[in-house]
């Protein structure tokens, strides 16, 4: 099977299956989208959702976020992993957007990536799914599911998988993708126990192939 036949087959199946792939981060405009990511570095999804509606209610836009501490910060976000660094995180996030963005949160990753706690993972997640720039956060998800089906290529980082998935996948589903792998990954092609007899790629996934039919 060619390159270009395996993403064809990978995105007819994920149209069919999946119409419908978006984030599960609870998010209502760009900077909630923003908070919600930064805390979910090593962390739930689950457990995000559960932190942000106290935090946001109390600092709703970067202004008031950016006028207290991180310690202030810091009580809100406690539950999470790492609560200390995000904090100081999101009280630099929050300055930042007020001081250098006029308290916008910008669109463009690279812009996105000068924030504190915002690296090019984070920064395109936000720039993808707050703005649906063709931009394809890679997370552990997305690199483990896209090395298995075969979608990637001696990747030996994030990037190079970033790099070979934008390069094969049409701009405008890149956004779309992004959440086809991670939820994939996340409900299916889970780390240790993949649940491939519940997979429809299986009949061209590298890793069932090569893995589980030697068995």
């Amino acid at each position: 099977m060619t390159l270009k036949e395996r993403y064809r087959r990978t995105i007819e199946y994920f149209e069919i299956n999946r119409p419908v792939a978006e984030t599960e981060l609870n998010y209502r405009d760009p900077f909630e989208l923003i908070v919600a990511v930064i805390l979910s570095a090593q962390c739930t999804d689950k457990r995000v959702n559960l932190i942000t509606p106290k935090l946001l209610e109390k600092y709703p836009d970067p202004e008031s976020m950016a006028r207290v501490e991180p310690s202030e910060i810091y009580e809100y976000i406690r539950s999470c992993s790492y609560p200390n660094n995000k904090a100081k995180h999101l009280s630099g996030m929050a300055r930042m957007l007020v001081k250098d963005f006029g308290g916008v949160v910008p669109e463009e990753s690279g812009l996105l990536q000068r924030l504190p706690g915002v690296g090019r993972k984070t920064a395109n997640v936000v720039a993808s799914v707050a703005y649906h720039k063709p931009v394809m956060a890679v997370d552990t998800h997305v690199f483990r599911v896209s090395k298995r089906i075969g979608l990637v290529r001696n990747a030996r980082n994030p990037v190079d998988a970033e790099n070979q998935l934008s390069f094969n996948i049409p701009p405008e589903l890149i956004h779309k993708a992004h959440h086809w792998l991670i939820l994939h990954g996340r409900y299916t092609c889970k780390a240790r126990t993949p649940l491939c007899s519940q997979c429809g790629l299986s009949g061209f996934c590298k890793y069932f192939s090569e893995k589980i039919k030697k068995k």
